[in-house]
């Protein structure tokens, strides 16, 4: 039988004191940073796994990039789910904005003795991938920004088939100046939205005009900046389809404010499916993307209940009364 890797041996191999390993393992931040690389190479090199104390915390971590977001909400519903059947709190975290991590994450789950982390919207870098498997630290992330690295759990959904469903409907309304509102541009889901878009056009014979895509973040406020700019241009689109139901909301108010009626005068999707999205006035066409399930897909995943490391969950075109028959 193989011998357990203890943090006498890591000590030993780094050089260090038995109680500076400890530290390291525990997220503390007394440890000076050229010594706390040497040791987490160390945990890396020989495969250390910590052990669960008896008086543990029974806890999930969920990293959000930023809070303030009815999105996040979805999330958060999801992954309470799967705690609450296997008797776990959760702690919330931001990376940025209102109640961001004042030290690095990494340290933070660590000294919590997290069951496993769930990082929402974010990309891992290769430094925080080699920290969180230092401390044997469970983790999966969610809606990936970009491409996960080889062996990185994640959940998704099916953004580009998202994209082109949300975008067919519109054509087979008879709509074909359509407006496109993409998230950032370096984010995967954002990409794959816009490219379904350019694939549903193509595929129906129509030319896609680089003038009506745009590209922001998911929040209101492009929504109605970039919605403004699409309806001042000298042929505006008679539909658009924005990128997520809050970008939807300011699109919403861009027609408003420039008295424009939805959706005799002009058709809107968004994506998503928020609880809002219903009472709205008009309420919103959308996609549906299956967020709490992503979420408690996630939870599960991380808690090791699941066998699959990359999962695509399916979205679905809602259709309500935000689009009809162009003029």
């Amino acid at each position: 039988m193989a011998q357990r890797v203890t943090i006498a041996h890591i000590a030993d191999a780094a050089g260090v004191s038995v109680p500076t390993v400890s530290k390291v393992v525990n997220g503390r931040a007394d440890v000076a940073p050229e010594t706390r690389e040497r040791v987490e190479r160390m945990l890396r090199e020989h495969g250390y796994k910590r052990p669960q104390a008896p008086n543990h915390a029974e806890l999930l971590d969920v990293v959000f990039n930023e809070l303030e977001s009815p999105w996040a909400m979805e999330i958060i519903q999801g992954v309470e789910e799967v705690a609450r059947e296997n008797h776990l709190g959760v702690v919330l975290s931001a990376q940025e904005g209102p109640g961001a991590i004042g030290r690095s994450w990494v340290d933070a789950v660590a000294s919590r003795r997290s069951a496993g982390l769930i990082l929402v919207v974010s990309e891992l870098t290769p430094e925080q991938i080699g920290r969180l498997t230092a401390r044997s630290i469970p983790f999966v992330v969610v809606d990936p920004a970009g491409e996960p690295a080889a062996g990185v759990p994640s959940v998704g959904a099916t953004n580009w088939n998202g994209g082109l469903s949300a975008t067919r409907h519109l054509l087979e309304l008879g709509h074909t100046r359509i407006g496109m509102i993409g998230g950032p541009s370096r984010m995967l889901c954002s990409r794959a939205r816009v490219d379904g878009y350019r694939a549903a056009l193509e595929t129906a014979g129509q030319q896609v005009d680089p003038d009506l895509i745009r590209w922001g973040t998911f929040h209101v406020e492009a929504g109605f900046e970039h919605g403004t700019a699409l309806l001042d241009l000298d042929d505006p689109p008679t539909a658009i389809f924005a990128g997520s139901d809050l970008q939807a909301f300011g699109v919403y108010e861009a027609a408003r404010v420039k008295g424009i009626e939805i959706p005799t005068q002009l058709s809107v999707v968004g994506f998503d499916d928020l609880p809002m999205a219903r009472w709205v006035g008009p309420p919103l066409t959308t996609i549906r993307q299956p967020l709490t399930e992503m979420a408690a897909t996630a939870a599960r995943l991380v808690l090791g209940q699941g066998e699959d490391r990359r999962v695509e969950l399916a979205t679905t075109l809602v259709v309500r009364q935000s689009t009809t028959n162009p003029r």
